[in-house]
């Protein structure tokens, strides 16, 4: 079965707003073996919804449109689907009495707007929507399944799980799809592909789907097939014969985050940490933090952005700071020793660098980052040079460091 995917909305088109759906629709609909062919963005008028309709029916079995179904003049999706499947709006009192709720309990008075957000076409199936006042519509032509879902994510993500999906998994027999992405942080897709040159051939001989998906500091490899009991086999044991091969730097499976990952290690050893950020700005932290549960195992952290923060809260020399600069082995050194000193935890991080786009030099150019792990008994330190765009380096800084810090507990360093 294929789909397609149409957005609408000016704000996508300018760059405004990122389309996060599709991307989280094709990965859904992945998940149930519904291949996505293809995704369109469109402006919110008339002309270009129907040519686009017109045109996607013609190719796919299922079709989702995100977006123009607000109570503003120029959300007309609801409007023009009305008119292209021959059918007038009403009131739905169901529909209304939901709109009327939610604006009692938040203590807001409801407009003539949103009351028309309760009117919709009446020879469809109507997706309620429990997060918000735009409610969905579900349409079929000759055969064609046609969805249109609010644009605001998290309103059509619980849309789509709870009620559209059930419901094609329900109306088609689809096919199973097993897949298994092993994650890897610290080297690039190139280096990767180089290096498992001959494994990649075992795998297209066993007709599994393989996909390189690369992001700032983390390169994902997906093995993907129908799920018969021999290609489950033969996805796991290929995708644990990749694991193995990448280490040091593939760290889990599917939806592992190397925070996650770490924290379950420290947790495991009954262990703390503690880290000392200065071109990272406390993302590390954050990162760490993002995880339920983190106050277990993570004691807290100093932005040492400052060189008199780095000496008088850290400890860092200032002589050193003089001599090799803040961007430096021993300096970041003396920061993870710092920090782990003063609030006495089992493990540290550090960093300190250039994340740009100012302030490199010849010797440090921009993109100039150390790092050091260290514990109790010993501190490991190494410099990497990222590349000149500030927020990738903050990035590739703080995942980096993650995965030191796991290699770091696991004595491999």
């Amino acid at each position: 079965m294929n789909a397609e995917i149409i957005t609408i909305g000016d704000e996508i088109l300018i760059g405004q707003t990122v389309d996060t759906n599709s991307a989280w629709l094709g990965e859904k609909f992945l998940e149930i073996g519904v291949r996505v062919r293809q995704i369109t963005s469109i402006q919110d008028k008339k002309e270009h919804i129907v040519k686009a309709l017109d045109e996607t029916l013609k190719r796919a079995d299922v079709i989702i449109l995100t977006g123009g179904l607000g109570p503003t003049k120029d959300d007309i999706t609801k409007y023009t689907l009305a008119e292209y499947f021959n059918t007038e709006l009403v009131i739905y009192k169901e529909v209304l009495a939901a709109i009327e709720d939610y604006f009692t309990k938040r203590g807001r008075e409801m407009l003539q707007t949103n009351i028309d957000q309760a009117k919709l076409p009446k020879d469809c199936r109507i997706i309620r929507n429990y997060n918000g006042t735009a409610s969905g519509m579900w349409f079929e032509k000759e055969g064609k399944i046609i969805i249109s879902m609010p644009g605001v994510p998290y309103e059509m993500k619980a849309m789509m799980e709870n009620e559209v999906i059930p419901s094609l998994k329900e109306r088609f027999n689809l096919p199973t799809i097993y897949k298994k992405t092993v994650l890897i942080q610290g080297i690039g897709e190139s280096f990767i592909v180089d290096r498992i040159k001959d494994w990649e051939e075992d795998v297209e001989k066993l007709n599994i789907d393989l996909a390189y998906l690369p992001s700032p500091g983390l390169v994902k490899v997906r093995l993907m097939a129908t799920g018969n009991d021999e290609n489950i086999l033969n996805i796991n044991q290929k995708a644990e014969e990749l694991y193995n091969r990448m280490q040091p730097y593939a760290f889990g499976y599917n939806v592992d985050s190397l925070q996650q990952l770490v924290g379950k290690m420290l947790l495991e050893k009954n262990a703390t940490l503690s880290t000392a950020e200065s071109c990272t700005g406390g993302n590390i932290a954050r990162l760490i933090t993002s995880v339920s549960g983190s106050s277990n195992y993570y004691l807290g952290s100093i932005v040492s952005y400052a060189n008199e923060v780095k000496s008088n809260e850290l400890g860092v020399d200032e002589n050193i700071i003089e001599k090799h600069g803040a961007v430096s082995q021993q300096v970041v050194e003396q920061m993870a020793k710092g920090i782990l000193q003063k609030l006495n935890s089992d493990y540290s991080i550090a960093t300190s660098g250039i994340a740009g786009p100012d302030g490199g030099t010849e010797e440090k150019p921009v993109g100039t980052v150390w790092i050091a792990i260290a514990d109790k008994n010993s501190v490991y330190s190494k410099k990497f040079t990222f590349g000149d765009n500030r927020e990738r380096n903050i990035i590739l800084s703080s995942l980096t460091a993650l995965n030191l810090l796991r290699n770091k507990i696991l004595n491999k360093l």
